[in-house]
């Protein structure tokens, strides 16, 4: 079996976490981790992974079958997505919801001739396939996502960038309440700030002042300004004696009747590396989209265009014999 060959553009959490995934998947192969930093200084998990400049992807495109975009979604993927999507098949994880449809655009924009899947994590990814499925079941109802308790790696980044902060990291919290009032089937209506708390840890530069450092996080918008957002100031040691994994999770919840009776709908997440899951879907997208590209379906998509088989390594006669 001829085998997927798949690049990774960042080697951050979600990079590395790509790397452990590939190492594991039989039908791929990881022939390249792509950096801005100079390459001898990245140490892979696999040395025998040659490490590359960011510049030197357009020489490459003949040996890369799907990339994976493993940066940010602050700033990194709305500058990369467009560029790469020019060259290479991709999947990105991007995350900014409010945004996503005018980054859909651009993407499709620069995919002229290539397969592209954005957003394809937990949520955005997972997630919105189970809101879609759930509201086309159950049409009469209302949907409701809650994200944590867990540490979120796009507020996590949009701390980061800051300036003053050094490191940072932000936890998700779902209010409790709120779940229950949805599990009654009461259909109850929440705002913003009635569905979750978010709370930072903030390492600052030295001379950073905390209190503008503080300002500014909580009027980011579309990260912490309709939140009750708690800041705490820490040493770098704390910072990684007690932040340094990055648990998560989350429930969608759809509430519905058919005729007079009340249905709950509910799935949920929970998840010891948010990083590791998120580029597990991710590789599952990627099959996708190399599956897209041999058909000749060129252009940006999101998980509502995959065929579910698409994902999976089976045979379609495997999946109906096993799965169905």
């Amino acid at each position: 079996m001829k085998k997927i060959k798949v690049g990774i553009v960042g080697y951050g959490n979600v990079g590395k976490g790509a790397e452990k995934v590939l190492h594991h998947t039989d039908d791929m192969e990881l022939v390249g981790v792509f950096t801005r930093r100079a390459p001898n200084t990245l140490t892979l998990a696999d040395p025998k992974v040659p490490v590359y400049s960011v510049d030197d992807a357009p020489s490459l495109t003949d040996r890369i079958d799907v990339m994976l975009l493993c940066g940010g979604s602050a700033t990194d993927l709305q500058e990369q997505a467009p560029h790469f999507a020019s060259m290479f098949n991709l999947v990105c994880s991007y995350d900014n919801h409010l945004k996503i449809p005018e980054y859909l655009a651009s993407v499709d924009a620069a995919a002229k001739d290539t397969s592209a899947i954005i957003s394809a994590g937990w949520d955005p990814g997972l997630f919105s396939m189970v809101k879609l499925l759930s509201e086309s079941i159950l049409p009469n109802g209302k949907t409701y996502t809650f994200w944590g308790p867990g540490l979120s790696q796009g507020h996590s980044d949009a701390l980061r960038r800051i300036v003053g902060v050094k490191n940072a990291v932000q936890y998700t919290l779902p209010i409790d309440k709120a779940i229950e009032a949805v599990r009654s089937g009461a259909l109850p209506d929440f705002t913003t700030r009635e569905k979750h708390l978010r709370e930072c840890f903030v390492v600052l530069e030295p001379g950073a002042d905390p209190v503008e450092v503080e300002r500014q996080i909580k009027s980011m918008p579309n990260y912490f300004a309709d939140y009750d957002t708690a800041v705490h100031f820490i040493d770098e040691n704390e910072l990684m004696q007690n932040h340094a994994h990055m648990p998560h999770g989350g429930t969608v919840l759809h509430s519905g009747k058919t005729t007079d009776h009340e249905h709950v709908i509910e799935f949920a997440l929970k998840l010891e590396s948010n990083p590791e899951f998120t580029a597990s879907i991710m590789v599952a997208c990627a099959r996708a989209c190399h599956r897209l590209f041999e058909n000749g379906t060129f252009g940006a998509k999101t998980v509502f265009d995959i065929p579910l088989a698409y994902l999976s390594p089976k045979s379609h006669a495997a999946l109906v014999k096993e799965l169905l």
